[in-house]
């Protein structure tokens, strides 16, 4: 039932086949949970915080220039796939 489902999704151009998440489509996600726990603890106890938030954000700027960053590393070993999964995603 559920296969005959997402078939229908994907010839109904509602979902793509072929698109998960990678380790480099993730790094906008941990990166701007740190920054907002950063800044909030900068907020609510010591300004040194934003040390932290400054270093997430040259992280970012380091992705965005050159489309690689040391956060790639951490999710490959934690067990994000490198190359997207054949699995049917939402499209928007």
């Amino acid at each position: 039932m559920i296969e005959n489902r997402m078939r229908s999704l994907i010839e109904s151009d509602v979902v793509e086949a072929g698109t998960g998440e990678t380790a480099t489509g993730s790094v906008p996600l941990p990166a701007g949970t740190f920054v907002l726990i950063s800044v909030l603890l900068g907020a609510m106890f010591s300004p040194w915080w934003l040390i932290f938030t400054g270093l997430v954000g040259a992280n970012l700027l380091l992705y965005s220039a050159v489309g690689w960053c040391p956060a790639t590393l951490l999710l490959r070993r934690l067990g994000v796939p490198a190359e997207p999964a054949d699995c049917p995603t939402l499209r928007t």
